[in-house]
Parts: C-alpha cells; sequence; structure tokens
C-alpha cells in the first residue's frame, strides 16, 4: 500500500501541477510555462516519492518497464488504478477551484483535456506513439545506468517538458493515460471523451514499442558494458 500510494500522490501532483498551470495560469505563462510546469512535477515527486514506487505516475510507463523486464506484472493493475485515482482527484480539485470565481463560476471548457481539432486522427496516434515511445526508452535507459541514477528525476522531467513544448499544439500533449481520463472526466468539451481513446491506445502503444526497442537493440549493449 506505501507504493500505491506513492502512485497516486505522484500522480496527484503531476496533474495538480500540470494541469492546474494550463487551466489556472495558461493565459499567463504560455505553453512554455505550462511544459516546465508538467516536467518539474514529475521531477520533483520522482525524488519525494520515487523511491519508494518506481516513480512511474503514468499507466504508460508502468506497462512500458513491464515490457522491458523493469517491473512485475503482478503489480500493474493496482499501480494503473491508483494512478488514475490520484489524477482524479486532483482533476476534481482543479475543477472546484476553476468554477469558483467570484461573482460564479466560468465554464471549464476543454479543462487541459487531451483533443485533436486541428490536426488529423493519424497525426494524433503518431504524436502520442512516437513521444511517449521517446519518453519511455529515455525513462527505462536512465534507470538501467547506474551512475546516472541520481540524476534520473531531472532527466525525465526534462524530457517530459521538451515532449510538451512540441506537441501541446497538437493533441495537448497526453503521453499519460491517467493525466488524459481525469480531465476528460470533467470537460464539457464532448470530444474530450469521444476521443479519450486516442489517449490510452496510442501512448500505451508507444510504451510497448519503447520496451521492445530497448529489449532488441540496446539491452544487451548495457549489460555488456556493465560486465566489463
Amino acid at each position: 500500500m506505501r507504493k500505491l500510494f506513492a502512485e497516486f500522490i505522484g500522480t496527484f501532483v503531476l496533474v495538480l501541477f500540470g494541469c492546474g498551470a494550463a487551466i489556472l495560469a495558461g493565459q499567463y505563462i504560455g505553453y512554455t510555462g505550462i511544459s516546465f510546469a508538467f516536467g518539474l512535477a514529475v521531477m520533483v515527486m520522482i525524488y519525494a516519492v520515487g523511491p519508494i514506487s518506481g516513480g512511474h505516475f503514468n499507466p504508460a510507463v508502468s506497462v512500458g518497464l513491464c515490457c522491458a523486464g523493469k517491473f512485475e506484472w503482478k503489480h500493474l493493475i493496482p499501480y494503473i488504478i491508483f494512478q488514475c485515482l490520484g489524477a482524479i482527484a486532483a482533476a476534481g480539485i482543479l475543477y472546484l477551484i476553476a468554477t469558483g470565481v467570484a461573482g460564479g463560476g466560468i465554464d471549464v471548457g476543454g479543462f487541459a483535456a487531451n483533443t485533436y481539432s486541428t490536426y488529423t486522427l493519424c497525426a494524433a496516434l503518431l504524436t502520442e506513439i512516437v513521444f511517449t515511445a521517446v519518453f519511455v526508452l529515455i525513462i527505462i535507459g536512465v534507470i538501467s545506468k547506474e551512475s546516472v541514477t541520481s540524476f534520473a528525476g531531472a532527466a525525465i522531467g526534462l524530457a517530459l517538458a521538451v515532449i510538451h513544448l512540441v506537441t501541446i499544439p497538437v493533441t495537448n500533449t497526453s503521453v499519460n493515460p491517467a493525466r488524459s481520463l481525469s480531465q476528460a472526466l470533467f470537460a464539457t468539451d464532448p470530444a474530450a471523451i469521444s476521443q479519450l481513446w486516442v489517449f490510452w491506445v496510442a501512448p500505451i502503444a508507444g510504451a510497448i514499442l519503447a520496451a521492445l526497442i530497448w529489449k532488441i537493440f540496446l539491452e544487451a549493449r548495457v549489460t555488456a558494458k556493465k560486465k566489463k
């Protein structure tokens, strides 16, 4: 339960800070500020509770680590459940804040949910698959090298920030099904729910792709270097 609660808290803070920046401060800080809010949130929580649970905070990351042999399959479903619960709890708090404007509530609109409108479905799928694959591959890589383990949080956080900088205009950046689910539940834009499947299928597919790339092309070389 300590591990599951750590995943709950980590995902809660990720959504609270990242999506909170988009919903409450987006007009002031822009894409750059929102991107670094997500990156810094995941970085600080990796250092805060990562030693307890591994610091996944993302169902796609958990799936990718299982496929890469870095995480036990028996823990996958409980991790995903608590990640989603943490994200939903944070989204609920953001909803109460966003609708608590003095003089009357406001229409939360898209509520930082993941959708695609300017781009096609194929473009959205490709974006989420490729960038999630890159993200998960970075995570697998940094936790597989003993010499840089202490910098893993910084590397992962910066990677997430850069991913947001590139992909916010396309899909509002998911690479995290729990984050997508939580915002879709509170958004008034009907596309948030109807397109939600994209932001589960594509990130998980990307995570599996990353694990395959690691296992086939990279793992043997890292192992060989450690033996030397």
